[in-house]
Order: structure tokens, then C-alpha cells, then sequence
């Protein structure tokens, strides 16, 4: 991978479809403005974050990323804990595109929605929608069985494609649009709280800001041309350009009409602008753009989520198999059709299971993410002298800044107090599933852990960089 391949890679996949899909609640819970501030406040959270990952990553540029500086960090059974709540959180958003694919295709032709076959939080899933899902995680899964040339090139030309039309939409948006539409600024949460409802989005902002540590897991699949300096920069880049075109999004689009009076429609964004222009081309336009983001994301996050699985597998952390590579096409197929088997099985729950999996899917990247943070901070203490093409501005104040910021994160999501609670019982059982299927994981993969010394493992996972 070249230097817009990482790139395009990280933000075709922070991007995706939440400024379409999820406009409508973030607007609703939030306002414009508090939706804005939600997004800022979890950026800049974000971009700690991204630069402990930034000197990690070129420190160990190697396959798997998190699971490499956690085990460094702390050995096998954290490198675990890490690696299956990302490798999920990676899994959770593949579902939520999957399910996206006949929501957003239903918008453009209702008559697809057919044969209905049961319903789950009052929604119904229609078994088109399903054919829809297994075609979309079938030609996923293929891209990415076959090479990762094949998917960054089709990550590139895909992300170049809809920055062209988001680009020239949020333009309209600005040129048209009335200041006044933005009224009211902001909205008040489930709690009945403009702070509440500004707390309900942030404590999501890590769900639609996922991505960046996407590059991380390619990073072993680096041209000799981008340095472990440049890999690190990448990430970093990556963060503020998402962060930025999320904030415009929510600005853009709230000024075309009178966003209240819409603010319950399924594509909000694409609703917002036919009511202001008439125009079923500029719709179009939105609505394949939105195909585009949601494949982008989708493309880049079931590559980061396989990557993870094969690290694992790959140190003999979980099943030896996950890790093998293909003969042919030296990818890692195991892991790659594995993924493809979850984000399937996951689109059976259907529209009712979307909000469910944003915030499951935030839990599992914020653990993750804390994981990495407390890994940045032992690497520092513990290996000074290892060689680090790029060194995080803080030091140790950033390290600590990433851990309370991920611990927030994690506390807004699971005190019940909380109005970003996890709600029972969909999301915490599907919480309960993951953690049991991590503990089935770990129990199986006992012998070939025991199996393996610790020398053999410390090439298998950091190979030179042990």
C-alpha cells in the first residue's frame, strides 16, 4: 500500500454512511451546534488517541497493530482482550453497513421491500433486504479473500468518487442553505438536557470516528517508499479530515430546510435536500454517495477486523487457523471468510439491531482503544531505547489524557445512569453473545497457546521488531 492507499483506506472508512443514516438522530438528540460540539470534543479525544497510536504504529509496523503493542506491552491474555474487542468492534460496524445496504436501496426503490419475514424492536426484516445483505457481505468477502491490491484499488477509486460528490453537495448545501435553518442550535437529550443530548452523540463520536486504526493492521503491507514516520503522520491526518468533514456535514445540511420538522426521516440528509431543492438528480446523487461510503467503510473496516483475527491466530493466541495465509493469493482466508460469516449472520437482526451495533461497536473500539493507550504508556516506561520513527508531542501527559478520554467513553456507555446507556435487552445481549464467543475462543485455543514458547511467539506477532 502506497501513501493514498493508507489514507483512503482510514478515511473511506471513518466516513461511511453515519452522515446520512444517523444525521437524523444526532440532530435530533443534539441540535446542529450540540452535534458539532459532540463531534469536536470526541475528535480532539481522537487525536490523543491517534497519536499514541501514530508512535506505536511506527515503532511496530507490523499486521494486527493493537494486538502487537498490547502483547509487547503486557503478554498474551491482554493482547487478547484487546485484539477480540476491536476485531468485534470492526465486525459490528461490517453489520451495520450490511444492514445499511437495504435500507438506503428500499429508500431508492420501495418495491424492494418484499417478503416479510419477522420482526426485531418493532422493525421488520423483508428477506429481500437479507438477499441484499448476503450479495454485499458475499462481494466484500471476495474482495478481500483475493488480495488486498485488489481492495485498496478499490478503496482509492472509490473514496476519490465520493469526496467529488459529498464535496460538491456540502458546497450547495453552504452556497443555498439560510443560517436561520439552524434554529434551534440545540436539542435536548432523553435526559432533557442540552448537556445530555451533546453526551449522547459523543459517547458514539468513537463509532462514526473508527477508521484511523484501520492503517495500522496494513501497515506490514507498506510500500518501501511510505516510512514508519509517514504511516504514523497518516493516521493523524486521517482523524482531523474526518473530523472536519462530519462537522460541515452536520452544518451543511441542517441549513438547506427547516431541520425539526424532518428530523424523524430514515435518510435524513438526502430527505433534507429534495425538500429544499426538488431536485431528484442532486437526491441521486446523495443516495450514490451513500452506496459508495457505506462500501468504503465497509471495505475498510472488514480488512482492519480480518487483519486482527490473523494476528491472533497468526501468534497462536486464538486458533492457529485464523493465522494461516492462502497459498495463492497470501491473504488470510480463515479470517477473512470468518468475518464474512458474523457480518451475515449479524444482518439477520436486521434495522431494529442498527443503534444497537453503534453502540455495542463504540464499547468494543473504546475498550480497544483504552487498551492501546495503556500499552502506549508501558511501551514508554518499559522499552525507552526501542527505536520510534515518530514520537507522539505530550509524552506521558498524552498517554494519560487517551486513558481518561477512553475511560469516559466507556463509563458514558455502560452507567445506567447514563443517557448513553446501553439498553436492555438487545444490546447487552448481544455484548453477552461476544463475550461468550471470545471466552468459547479462548478456552479452545488453550493447548496451541501452551504449545508455543514465548520466543516463537515474540517472531510470529512482532517478528523483527521483538
Amino acid at each position: 500500500m502506497g501513501r493514498a492507499g493508507f489514507f483512503c483506506l482510514a478515511f473511506g472508512a471513518m466516513i461511511g454512511v453515519g452522515w446520512v443514516t444517523a444525521m437524523g438522530p444526532w440532530l435530533q438528540t443534539a441540535g446542529p451546534m450540540g452535534a458539532a460540539i459532540a463531534f469536536a470534543i470526541g475528535g480532539l479525544l481522537m487525536l490523543f488517541i491517534g497519536f499514541c497510536y501514530a508512535e506505536v504504529t511506527a515503532m511496530l509496523p507490523v499486521s494486527g497493530g493493537e494486538v502487537a503493542y498490547a502483547y509487547k506491552a503486557f503478554g498474551t491474555s491482554k493482547s487478547f482482550l484487546v485484539g477480540w474487542f476491536l476485531s468485534f468492534g470492526y465486525l459490528s460496524v461490517s453489520a451495520f453497513e450490511a444492514i445499511s445496504v437495504g435500507k438506503i436501496l428500499s429508500y431508492l426503490f420501495p418495491a424492494i421491500d418484499k417478503w416479510p419475514l419477522y420482526a426485531i424492536n418493532g422493525e421488520t426484516i423483508f428477506g429481500s433486504h437479507l438477499l441484499l445483505a448476503f450479495v454485499f457481505v458475499a462481494l466484500i468477502t471476495w474482495i478481500n479473500y483475493v488480495g488486498v491490491q485488489n481492495s485498496i484499488r478499490f478503496q482509492v477509486y472509490l473514496t476519490i468518487v465520493f469526496l467529488l460528490i459529498v464535496v460538491s453537495v456540502g458546497a450547495i448545501g453552504f452556497w443555498e442553505g439560510q443560517v436561520s435553518n439552524l434554529q434551534p442550535l440545540f436539542a435536548k437529550g432523553a435526559d432533557n438536557t442540552v448537556i445530555g443530548g451533546i453526551i449522547a452523540v459523543f459517547a458514539t463520536v468513537p463509532f462514526w470516528l473508527v477508521g484511523f486504526d484501520t492503517i495500522p493492521q496494513g501497515a506490514e503491507e507498506a510500500k518501501d517508499s511510505v516510512t514508519p514516520r509517514m504511516i504514523g503522520i497518516l493516521i493523524l491526518v486521517s482523524i482531523v479530515a474526518a473530523v472536519l468533514f462530519y462537522i460541515l456535514l452536520i452544518f451543511s445540511t441542517s441549513m438547506v430546510t427547516n431541520w425539526p420538522s424532518i428530523v424523524g426521516s430514515d435518510l435524513f440528509t438526502a430527505k433534507a435536500f429534495e425538500l429544499a431543492f426538488q431536485s431528484r438528480f442532486l437526491v441521486n446523487g446523495i443516495l450514490v454517495a451513500i452506496l459508495i461510503g457505506l462500501l468504503t467503510s465497509w471495505n475498510g473496516f472488514f480488512l482492519a477486523g480480518s487483519r486482527v483475527l490473523f494476528a491472533m491466530g497468526r501468534g497462536k493466541i486464538i486458533a492457529p487457523a485464523m493465522g494461516n495465509s492462502h497459498e495463492k493469493y497470501k491473504t488470510p482466508y480463515n479470517a477473512v471468510l470468518f468475518s464474512g460469516i458474523i457480518t451475515f449472520i449479524s444482518a439477520l437482526l436486521g434495522r431494529g439491531a442498527m443503534i444497537a451495533f453503534v453502540d455495542v461497536g463504540s464499547l468494543c473500539i473504546a475498550a480497544a482503544f483504552l487498551g492501546v493507550s495503556f500499552s502506549y504508556l508501558r511501551l514508554k516506561k518499559a522499552f525507552p531505547d526501542q527505536p520510534r520513527p515518530y514520537l507522539a508531542p505530550g509524552g506521558r501527559l498524552t498517554g494519560y489524557i487517551a486513558v481518561g478520554g477512553s475511560i469516559l467513553i466507556l463509563l458514558a456507555i455502560t452507567l445506567p445512569a447514563s443517557p448513553a446507556a446501553l439498553k436492555w435487552p438487545l444490546e447487552w445481549a448481544i455484548l453477552l453473545a461476544l463475550s461468550i464467543l471470545g471466552t468459547i475462543f479462548w478456552l479452545m485455543s488453550k493447548q496451541s497457546r501452551e504449545k508455543t514458547t514465548r520466543e516463537e511467539r515474540d517472531y510470529l506477532i512482532l517478528e523483527r521488531f521483538k
